[in-house]
């Protein structure tokens, strides 16, 4: 192979870190704020003690979510009919970019003190170009977020013990 054989690859090389520059451009000049004016939307909108946070990431890449901080206000009295109950913070929506510019959407859930993490300890619900998201898609993934919360909070049991499902 000759020298001159390199060019193509050079130049595909070139174009590559100009499509992450670009990916990286539109997520600071619309998507980040898209996704932050969404969530805090949600946060206004609906009161269940969660707050939308702006992260750093290592090096230059930024994430931004929405976590589960404080029990909400209106099922305080509802608790308090089990003085034991303790709520767990943590639980997040994570919409966090990429080395390549693209943004992971995931779930991340409580961690429980002494507790053997699972295997599915983080949901992917997808990766997205930034410039692809929009609040549709947002706010289908904070619902994907809430089932996924749901879930966590009132598992759905396959098998009980000491019986075969069937």
């Amino acid at each position: 192979m000759k020298m001159e054989h390199l060019e193509e690859r050079i130049n595909e090389y070139k174009s590559s870190i100009k499509t992450v520059v670009n990916k990286r451009i539109t997520w600071e000049n619309k998507t980040k704020e898209l996704i932050i004016t969404t969530l805090k939307k949600a946060e206004s909108a609906y009161s269940v003690g969660w707050k939308v946070q702006e992260l750093k990431w290592i090096h230059t890449n930024e994430a931004v979510n929405i976590t589960f901080d404080s029990f909400p206000a209106d099922l305080i009295d509802f608790t308090n009919k089990i003085p034991t109950y303790q709520f767990l913070q943590g639980g997040a929506l994570v919409f966090s970019q990429l080395h390549n510019g693209d943004v992971e959407v995931f779930v991340t859930f409580p961690i429980l003190e002494n507790w053997i993490l699972p295997e599915n300890e983080i949901v992917e619900l997808g990766v997205y170009s930034p410039g692809d998201i929009t609040e549709k898609l947002i706010v289908e993934k904070i619902d994907e977020f809430l089932k996924e919360m749901i879930k966590w909070e009132v598992p759905i049991l396959k098998n009980k013990l000491g019986f075969k499902t069937q």
